[in-house]
């Protein structure tokens, strides 16, 4: 049975675990502001609800138990990953040379989406970690809930974080800080790809 306010409470420091999607955050705060980092957030929310939606229906233990199925998504998310981390490198780069300032490497909804929902770690994440938060019958409501408190906890740290970053920002070189974001940022995104492909 789901308790609420135990099972919350427990859940709160894993919602707060670091992953790709932070590093997309910080990059699209930078690049568009408040309104790149609602995109971003939103767009990450939508991943959030979509695993909480597959689990709680069974199709992510299903799709967990054929080896084939799994290995093409942890490929594609794979690659897909590694995309994204080469355009925020390149983005780095641009702005470092002088060239554009690169709003196009601001992160759309369907990236951060696509980012959180093909990324095998965070189907792995929902699947062994949140799982057992979600009571003994599981369920869609109770994975909703979960899925609900992991964003509105994601949201408030990542929102604080970014405007300390925005704010860093205007009293240093705007250029210089997207040129060590984009490229370090990059390369996490590649570096967690990786490990999600190996491990």
């Amino acid at each position: 049975m789901f308790r609420w306010p135990n099972s919350v409470c427990h859940y709160i420091p894993v919602a707060l675990s670091p992953g790709a999607s932070f590093t997309l955050v910080m990059n699209s705060a930078l690049a568009g502001g408040n309104k790149g980092l609602f995109r971003t957030l939103a767009g990450t929310a939508l991943g959030i609800y979509t695993h909480a939606f597959f689990i709680g229906l069974g199709i992510t233990a299903v799709l967990i138990s054929s080896p084939a199925a799994f290995a093409v998504l942890k490929v594609t998310g794979t690659v897909y990953l590694l995309w994204l981390g080469a355009m925020l490198i390149r983005s780095g780069i641009t702005v470092s040379s002088g060239g554009s300032t690169g709003a196009r490497h601001s992160v759309t909804l369907k990236e951060a989406w696509l980012a959180n929902v093909l990324n095998p770690k965070a189907i792995l994440f929902y699947l062994t970690v949140v799982s057992q938060f979600a009571g003994t019958k599981g369920g869609v409501c109770n994975y909703f809930i979960l899925a609900s408190v992991h964003i509105v906890v994601m949201s408030i740290w990542l929102f604080a974080i970014t405007q300390t970053l925005i704010f860093s920002a205007k009293k240093t070189n705007p250029i210089m800080m997207k040129k060590y974001v984009n490229i370090v940022g990059g390369m996490m995104l590649i570096a967690f790809s990786l490990h999600s492909l190996i491990y």
